[in-house]
């Protein structure tokens, strides 16, 4: 059986290596917590060691712990699958050895944490899957491998599936970190500006307006004249407007959503 931690230090280096977040540290009471249930803990904290998340990481703002699903195999080659019942191609995670790594992941977390199978026939994940995640203490995500995972387990644990998108990948471990990354931004003092966050794309139901930047003219192209007219006011009226028409274009059905809200 193999658990790896992460909480940052206090005081770390400025050369230690992401994986490295994960090793040897004490267990924080009260820390938001992703714990990963995954035949490929090493895939961990991978992007998540980086930029904000991982200087988060580091300072201890929430902390990763990945359950190395292997050691509670089956037999002396530790097997973790077997074929499908009633046949088909592939292979299938059983229940057997997923119930366990399920209990241990259970014993080490508040009552009630959450227990998500990262699927594509999972409901979509959104903005306010995140958010309901980030008030919590944290999330146990179970990545599966292979043609899946046996049902018996969802059923019993009464899992929820969630999915990152309409496609299917070869496991969950990149939907693990997707999922964790926009959940952790959304903690207090990670990302540092909480305007921010009531600026960007889905926060308040619709698609962000374009940004830019220095320098005003480039390649021909110049800043809108409104973003450079120190207008504060009509500066949010053109970004409320260019949000609209975006968020008509490019998503309608979030766009009937937002509208639909509003007439009521």
């Amino acid at each position: 059986m193999t658990q790896n931690k992460s909480h940052g230090r206090l005081s770390i280096a400025a050369s230690l290596k992401p994986r490295e977040l994960m090793q040897n540290n004490p267990r924080l009471a009260h820390t938001w917590t992703a714990q990963i249930i995954t035949l490929f803990p090493n895939a961990f904290p991978g992007v998540l060691g980086e930029s904000l998340t991982g200087k988060a990481l580091q300072d201890r703002k929430w902390a990763l712990e990945t359950i190395d699903l292997r050691p509670f195999g089956d037999g002396k080659h530790k097997n973790v699958d077997d074929t499908p019942s009633g046949g088909g191609a592939g292979m299938v995670l059983r229940a057997d050895v997923l119930g366990q790594a399920i209990e241990h992941a259970a014993a080490n977390a508040p009552q009630g944490r959450p227990i998500v199978y990262l699927s594509p026939r999972g409901t979509p994940f959104t903005q306010a899957k995140a958010r309901e995640w980030s008030k919590g203490s944290g999330v146990i995500l179970l990545c599966g491998r292979f043609e899946g995972v046996d049902q018996r387990v969802l059923d019993h644990y009464n899992i929820e599936e969630v999915s990152l998108g309409d496609f299917v990948l070869t496991g969950g471990e990149i939907a693990a970190q997707a999922m964790i990354d926009a959940t952790v931004r959304l903690l207090p003092d990670v990302l540092g500006n909480a305007a921010s966050m009531d600026e960007e794309s889905h926060s308040n139901g619709l698609l962000e307006h374009p940004q830019y930047t220095r320098p005003a003219i480039w390649n021909s192209l110049e800043i809108p004249e409104v973003l450079q007219s120190g207008h504060h006011g009509k500066i949010e009226n053109w970004r409320r407007e260019q949000s609209h028409a975006l968020t008509k274009s490019r998503r309608p059905d979030l766009w009937d959503a937002y509208t639909s809200k509003i007439k009521k």
